[in-house]
């Protein structure tokens, strides 16, 4: 039975979300992409396209927090000549038409939105193919009345091309560089501009770089006329509901070198009745190879070869049908690569448990939205409109987790990339931009540390011991090897500690809203004692191997001086305090009047391993006791209700939301896996069950229209009962929520741990389930994993033997499958 909501549902491989109802309480969004070109995609054709990044080198416009909704998008309208009534394939922008029939289909990669209206089924697939640096939307026109039509076809986009920053800003000034023709040849809308900014701030300095892309848009269908200037198609009081140009169904033919620009084509084309007509709208971008003849100097050569027919529609001479036919080949071919691509992605976990809420996302949504963070960090969604921070460091280093078992030759190369950005000092800069080579210096004291953090996933993973020597250039001067790059990040850490011993927080640490903690160098972070603690022990092999026996010693003895400082002075009775401030007074603590306990202390206490099993009982308890709701764990209790200055940002978020109290999604996960670790699996599995959001956004008690985004995705928070909104999720997609649920599912649930040496299996499943089976690949081989709870007997066979211990060593075994059988 397929899992369903008011909106829509899983298709019985869960391979696709089908929305029913288009008026969805938010856009409901896909991605489509490569590894340059991307594209959000929402249910009704609405978002924004780049090439490799979102603020710099954006190509389409989309309007953020704007009415009406998810405007502009990528549409193709339809118009029947003998009514003049003309509409949407994608239901929006004419949502005020009543349409017979929608579906929106997301699946990786894709979206397939159907619409059936005027007696007319209008099918169209977006997508983006694996090696190409374009869009595609393949359409199907069917006649379901059973009578002839003549019809006019008009594809059409808003573009941007450039900056977006500075296009939200500077607009009227920035719209004087556009260039847009019609190429005759290539029967294309040729687009470009003449200016590009690439600096993050607002300044009066002229950088004076032309952009040096061209964008492309071509529909397969005979062009009977096109426009390029926004005001001309649309019209003066218009919008994309109505344009002047669909409902006269005239087209001004109108090149522009400056002007909000669009790219509008129209068609014409004759439909016989219960007949389909297929064609292909592409949206194109290449580097520019000759600039474009400016129109003020276009003589009769560079005119279209149109002429004029007597109801002023444009008559090619061009002949493209065997063209078309050609493309569309393409196309298809194009779109069954891209299935075969994530087939072959999803296949590397694959699971059959008792519960079809988690087969669907570890099969593939939460595998699908790992993969989308890891290409778009946190600065290309509907929330995060990528104008401001760039790629953070924190992020790039958690986000291979999702991605590392699947493709790590990519994560490697990622990773490489990444260590540009660190300097020689060991320090960071907090994010970056890929294409201009610039970021920023934070100062958040947990950034550096995410370096070894992703460093030892991937070795972990991969056994690939050889990136560790590898030499990458520090951000300032000089170059390091991987593995000096590992140790100085950890050495400016420990460098960096306080008076009491632990790691000065500075203008924040993973909580980026404790900014005022720190902030004259002096406050000091739990959190970030317990994380250090926790990276320092897992980097120890990493030193052991490398034969760095200075290191290692100095670090394990930091190690044990965590374990100490924290457990004399971070105790609070029932739980760790948070950190303290620069004046030495703790924030956490039971005798505050808010704020008193926060999660991640507790959570990391036990991940680091540097709490007694007594403690780590007790705080877990305490968490359990003051921070659980029906959505998961919130961050802190009780929400800040007053403004602190010595605590910073928390206390001026609205209570129960985001950091101040909101069940923050990826801290939440964080005390799903310290549950496992300390021993009580039904109580993790119960929490980790109701943040996935197929649960958190049920049909039941209109808990859908509250949650109200994706339904198929995490988001970065849920609404706790200390707002009057509890329930309501926001920041979809990006988050790094994604890869930490991936990874306690497939990790420490289903049990497959990498190590070092080899795979450890040590399932932690609830009660209820009888048991399950699992599918992982791992280091060139299948391990195919048949889990039986309450068995008489417990013990581990591997191809059919019994095993002492846990860890599967892959030496010992032959062939490209290993078989085994856990009786827990």
């Amino acid at each position: 039975m397929a899992i369903a909501n008011q909106y829509g549902y899983y298709t019985e491989d869960n391979r696709e979300f089908v929305i029913t109802d288009p008026r969805t309480p938010r856009p409901w969004f896909n991605y489509m992409w490569n590894s340059q070109y991307a594209g959000l995609i929402s249910h009704t054709g609405g978002g924004f396209s780049f090439l490799e990044s979102p603020r710099d080198n954006r190509i389409s416009r989309m309007r953020y927090n704007c009415l009406p909704w998810d405007r502009p998008g990528r549409y193709v309208m339809v118009k029947d000549v003998a009514s003049g009534q003309y509409w949407s394939l994608s239901w929006s922008p004419t949502i005020h038409l009543n349409y017979d029939f929608y579906e929106c289909r997301h699946g990786q990669g894709y979206t397939k939105i159907t619409t059936e209206i005027n007696g007319i089924r209008g099918e169209i697939t977006y997508f983006v193919p694996n090696d190409v640096n374009a869009e595609v939307w393949r359409v199907k026109l069917t006649d379901v009345s059973g009578t002839a039509r003549d019809l006019e076809i008009y594809s059409f986009v808003e573009l941007l091309m450039g900056n977006a920053l500075n296009d939200q800003i500077n607009q009227p000034n920035d719209k004087h560089f556009t260039d847009i023709h019609f190429d005759c040849d290539l029967q294309a809308l040729v687009a470009t501009r003449r200016y590009w900014v690439l600096n993050k701030g607002v300044s009066v300095k002229q950088p004076n770089i032309d952009w040096k892309y061209q964008v492309y848009f071509s529909q397969s269908l005979p062009v009977s006329g096109f426009d390029s200037s926004l005001d001309t198609f649309i019209g003066r009081w218009r919008s994309e509901s109505n344009p002047l140009a669909v409902e006269t169904g005239v087209m001004q033919n109108t090149e522009i070198t400056a002007g909000d620009p669009v790219v509008a084509l129209q068609s014409k084309i004759s439909l016989g009745a219960n007949s389909s007509v297929d064609f292909a709208v592409t949206l194109k971008i290449a580097a520019k190879e000759i600039p474009p003849t400016p129109l003020a100097k276009r003589g009769k050569e560079n005119s279209p070869p149109f002429t004029r027919g007597a109801g002023g529609e444009l008559n090619r001479e061009t002949k493209i049908g065997k063209d078309a036919g050609e493309l569309l080949e393409i196309v298809d071919r194009q779109f069954l690569q891209l299935k075969q691509k994530w087939d072959q992605h999803l296949s590397c976990v694959q699971v059959q448990t008792p519960d079809p809420a988690f087969n669907a996302m570890i099969n593939v949504w939460n595998q699908y939205q790992a993969a989308v963070t890891f290409d778009m960090a946190r600065n290309s969604g509907y929330y995060h409109g990528g104008l401001l921070f760039g790629t953070g460091m924190r992020d790039r280093f958690q986000d291979i987790l999702g991605v590392v078992m699947v493709d790590p030759a990519r994560v490697r190369e990622r990773l490489i990339k990444a260590l540009n950005f660190q300097f020689k000092d060991g320090s960071t800069l907090h994010n970056y931009f890929v294409l201009t080579n610039t970021g920023e210096r934070t100062n958040h004291s947990d950034t550096p540390l995410w370096i070894p953090f992703g460093i030892v996933e991937y070795l972990k993973e991969t056994g690939d011991f050889s990136i560790l020597e590898e030499v990458v250039p520090y951000h300032d001067d000089t170059s390091g090897t991987v593995y000096e790059h590992l140790v100085r990040a950890l050495d400016f850490a420990i460098a960096n500690t306080g008076e009491k011993g632990m790691p000065r927080i500075f203008t924040g640490d993973w909580n980026d809203t404790l900014d005022h903690v720190g902030s004259q160098g002096k406050g000091e972070t739990t959190w970030g004692a317990f994380f250090l603690g926790y990276v320092l022990n897992k980097s120890l092999p990493v030193c052991e191997h490398q034969g760095d026996s200075q290191s290692l010693a100095k670090f394990q003895k930091f190690y044990e001086h965590l374990r100490q400082v924290t457990n004399d002075i971070c105790w609070d009775g029932e739980w760790y305090l948070r950190a303290f401030r620069d004046n030495g007074e703790p924030i956490g603590v039971s005798s505050a009047s808010q704020g008193k306990i926060f999660l991640n202390a507790q959570s990391w206490a036990v991940i680091s391993e540097l709490a007694p099993k007594d403690r780590a009982d007790r705080c877990m308890a305490s968490s359990r006791e003051y921070l659980t709701t029906p959505f998961g764990m919130k961050i802190v209790d009780p929400s800040f209700t007053e403004i602190d200055d010595t605590v910073g940002l928390i206390s001026r978020c609205v209570p129960g939301k985001k950091e101040n109290g909101a069940v923050f999604n990826h801290a939440s996960s964080w005390f799903v896996l310290a549950s496992l670790l300390n021993g009580d699996t039904e109580f993790a599995w119960e929490i980790y069950r109701r943040m996935m959001p197929i649960n958190s956004s049920q049909a039941t008690d209109a808990k859908c229209d509250r949650f109200e985004t994706e339904p198929y995705v995490y988001p970065e928070y849920v609404t706790s009962p200390d707002h009057e909104t509890q329930g309501q999720a926001s920041h979809s997609w990006l988050t790094g929520t994604a890869v930490w649920m991936l990874r306690i599912g497939i990790d420490y649930i289903l049990g497959f741990q990498p190590t070092f040496e080899g795979m450890i299996i040590d399932p932690k499943i609830p009660a209820e389930w009888s048991g399950f089976k699992a599918q992982r690949q791992f280091r060139g081989k299948v391990l195919s994993l048949t889990v039986t709870n309450h068995s008489d007997v417990k013990q581990m066979l591997v191809n059919g033997e019994v095993v002492t211990g846990k860890l599967i060593d892959l030496a010992k075994y032959v062939g490209d499958e290993i078989a085994i059988a856990v009786h827990l």
